[in-house]
């Protein structure tokens, strides 16, 4: 592939990554609201409540710290910044777990970035 056409790929995976990574971001505070709000039903149960507290807040930490380094790895895409290929290659293959969606996106986008010609336009 020529040197434009692979730089439309790159740049497409950018804007794949940052947009599934702000979905992630909306998606983190839609499951902590859920929790909270679950939460209140079971508030008179110790281990219920103990367990709800904990994944209300584990689950929407862990999807916002997935989410900001994939959005932080597509905006360094955009750059060509060599350690956001690395950082979104890691991502895609995290995302693959999330089918259909994630896989797709993720598989697309570790075709792209280890291609010779797209590991050229990053110095």
């Amino acid at each position: 592939m020529e040197e434009s056409t692979m730089k439309k790929h790159v740049t497409l995976v950018a804007a794949l990554q940052i947009g599934f990574s702000t979905m992630g971001i909306l998606g983190a505070m839609v499951v902590f609201f859920v929790f909270s709000f679950a939460g209140s039903f079971v508030s008179d149960v110790d281990v219920a409540n103990e367990v709800m507290s904990f994944l209300g807040s584990f689950l929407p930490a862990m999807l916002l710290l997935l989410s900001l380094a994939g959005l932080i790895g597509g905006i360094g895409l955009l750059r060509f910044q060599r350690w956001a290929r690395i950082l979104v290659m890691v991502m895609a293959a995290i995302g693959c777990f999330v089918f259909p969606v994630g896989t797709v996106i993720g598989i697309y986008s570790l075709w792209v970035l280890m291609q010779d010609e797209s590991a050229r336009l990053f110095p």
